[in-house]
């Protein structure tokens, strides 16, 4: 079982500590609750968003959102002020989904070297929240996108399908092993933070590797906004199909 092995990751200590929920008391419109986790003996904070009528006694589909640069901390809720968490507050009935919030304590390390405290934020949440973990989705912006694209490719068989958001990487590190997740990427073409020909790259990388080996490539989405400087996080989560993406994706009803 994921959540087994996810149990048995050697950054052993683990104490899930609720807290008040800061944002969204009602649970038919929607609401972030913030907790704390023990990752190698320190404290991380994480926030998870419970969709409109969220039943932990029932299996939910996940999105594990990865913020920026910009969002490093250990407050534990300016991770959900930018990217997905104002998409979900603004139009709850799109994205019916739980979604999990790790924070990177600091902008230096990238999110795969903190791959920890994603896995055992997830865990915690996989066991509070009823996520089905056959059915979660890996989503980040900026060095969240990165990490998308990263952590995805290390661990293809965790994820469902991903959501790269203005991230980087290198191509030959991630076509082969993330050849098999379905892949909505984004990027703005104004971009003066990440090289928009970093997602281009990328993704024809993935196309192509998907094409040798007998896949559909097309199943590689790419979305380019003309217009977009390095914000493209919002017009992604305001994009008409990405959530219709997401539900079919993850079997949400």
């Amino acid at each position: 079982m994921f959540l087994h092995a996810l149990l048995l990751l050697p950054v052993v200590a683990l104490a899930a500590i609720a807290a008040p929920s800061r944002a969204g008391t009602d649970p038919d419109s929607g609401r972030f609750v913030f907790r704390s986790v023990r990752v190698a003996g320190e404290t991380h904070r994480y926030a998870v968003w419970l969709p409109p009528g969220h039943d932990a006694r029932r299996d939910w589909p996940a999105v594990v959102f990865l913020h920026g640069s910009g969002e490093c901390g250990r407050d534990g809720e300016k991770q959900t002020r930018v990217g997905f968490g104002p998409a979900l507050a603004a139009h709850p009935e799109r994205w019916p989904f739980v979604a999990v919030f790790p924070q990177k304590p600091a902008e230096d390390p990238e999110w795969e070297e903190c791959e920890a405290i994603v896995f055992r934020v997830l865990a915690d949440a996989i066991r509070r929240d009823g996520i089905d973990e056959k059915h979660v989705a890996l989503a980040g912006i900026s060095q969240g996108g990165h990490g998308t694209w990263f952590i995805g490719a290390r661990h293809p068989e965790r994820w469902t399908c991903l959501v790269p958001i203005c991230g980087y990487g290198r191509p030959r590190n991630l076509q082969r092993r993330a050849m098999r997740l379905p892949v909505w990427a984004f990027h703005g073409l104004r971009d003066d933070v990440v090289d928009p020909n970093d997602t281009r790259k990328i993704v024809a990388g993935l196309r192509h590797e998907r094409s040798a080996n007998g896949l559909d490539p097309d199943d590689v989405h790419m979305t380019l906004f003309p217009e977009a400087n390095h914000d493209s996080w919002d017009p992604a989560f305001a994009h008409d199909s990405l959530n219709v993406w997401l539900r079919e994706r993850l079997g949400a009803r």
